[in-house]
Order: C-alpha cells, then sequence, then structure tokens
C-alpha cells in the first residue's frame, strides 16, 4: 500500500448520521444541497464557484454550520466554502443557508480530503479547522486530520501569506497539530506571546461544539500564514 493510498483510507472523523432528519431538512438536502455541492470529478476553479468575489474562505469540518453561515452572512463579498461529513451537520447548515438566502456558499458533504486536489493552486484566502475530531485515545491519534500529507494538499490550496486558523480543547492534539505545523515547510506560526493563543480571536464566530466545553482544556488558537 502506497502512503498515499494508506492517507485518503484514514478517516478522520466518526459517524456520518446522527438523529433522523425534519421533513424539511431531508428536502433541503435532496434539492438545495445538489445546487450548492461542489463537483467531485472535475476541477474546481475559482471563477467558476462564484464569479466576483474578493476572497474565497474554507471552512474544514463545519459542524452544524454556525460559523460558516454567520461568515457569510458578514461577508457577502467573500465565497465561502465548507466540508462536513456528518449529515446532521449539513442539513443544519443547508437550513441556515436557506433561511438567509445566502448566494455565496458552497458545500462538500463529506470528507474535504476528496476536493482538495480537485481545488485550483492557490485558490483559498483563509482556511478555518475549527475543533476537528480529537479522536483523544492513544490507539485512535492516527486518525487527526493534521499531518504532513494533510498539509501538503491544504498549502496547494492557500494563496501565498493566506491565514489558516486552527482551534481545539484537547491538549494532546494542540500539542501534535502545533508541532506538524511547524515542522511543515509552508507555514509560519503567528503567535508573538501567549495570550495570542489562548483567547478568542475577535472576529471569531462561536460554534456549538465550543460551547459545550468537552475537551481537556481551555480552547487553544493557533493562526499560520502559508509562505
Amino acid at each position: 500500500m502506497t502512503e498515499e493510498k494508506h492517507f485518503r483510507e484514514i478517516k478522520t472523523f466518526g459517524r456520518r448520521d446522527g438523529r433522523p432528519l425534519s421533513k424539511r431538512q431531508k428536502h433541503l438536502v435532496d434539492a438545495l444541497l445538489p445546487e450548492i455541492s461542489l463537483p467531485t470529478d472535475t476541477p474546481i476553479c475559482r471563477d467558476d464557484l462564484f464569479g466576483a468575489v474578493e476572497e474565497i474562505w474554507l471552512e474544514i469540518g463545519f459542524g452544524g454550520g454556525e460559523h460558516l453561515v454567520r461568515n457569510a452572512r458578514r461577508h457577502s463579498d467573500v465565497g465561502m466554502i465548507g466540508a462536513e461529513p456528518f449529515i446532521d451537520g449539513v442539513a443544519k447548515a443547508l437550513t441556515g443557508i436557506d433561511e438567509n438566502n445566502l448566494r455565496n456558499v458552497r458545500l462538500h458533504a463529506d470528507d474535504v480530503r476528496q476536493v482538495l486536489p480537485n481545488m485550483e493552486k492557490a485558490m483559498i484566502d483563509r482556511a478555518f479547522i475549527l475543533f476537528p475530531d480529537p479522536w483523544p485515545k492513544r490507539r485512535q491519534q492516527k486518525r487527526r486530520l493534521i499531518q504532513q500529507a494533510f498539509l501538503d494538499e491544504l498549502a496547494h490550496v492557500l494563496r501565498p501569506g493566506a491565514m489558516v486558523r486552527f482551534a481545539t480543547d484537547v491538549a494532546s492534539y494542540a500539542d501534535e497539530a502545533l508541532w506538524n505545523f511547524n515542522r511543515h515547510p509552508e507555514f509560519d506560526w503567528q503567535a508573538g506571546r501567549a495570550d495570542d493563543w489562548r483567547h478568542d480571536p475577535p472576529d471569531h464566530e462561536p460554534t456549538r461544539y465550543q460551547l459545550k466545553k468537552l475537551g481537556d482544556c481551555k480552547p487553544v488558537w493557533f493562526e499560520f500564514i502559508r509562505r
């Protein structure tokens, strides 16, 4: 098995389904999702997705879509791409997109690693990885998203100078993610003092998971710049 194939087969998320969807959610999954889904078998180009936008932001693992939808509402001149394999979260995001009549959002209802290779080089201006599945048990940690192969693909789609924001409330994941980012040649950590990673960024939109406080430490915030 090649290293690349092994990387692709590692699941970095748990179960994909949860409680049954409401009638409205089922309708949105059937009708709206196909309209705003990213293509999976053709190149994904910046201009083809949104036309004339100032920037394109990518949220990897958007959970219930709170952060994604609020940012799309606040920044109508930004194209928002969200990837999330959990169907309940996708349905919640679709509800917010529909209720707010958002036209600047595209979704991928599965693993982001399926579409990263198809994306145009340097098409993303900001990326968010907020509270990804922490896989806290030692035997599970190989499933964590932040690995060198993933960072290679992420760096490819980020423009030079693009910001990546990573957050977790699991101490071991914070240590591992920081180590992986710092040893990657394409990312520079932006922290100059402890307060830079201890407090929510001023422009952050809280997520439902974050408010549950399920981790073993207070949220840690790391921001990196693509070289």
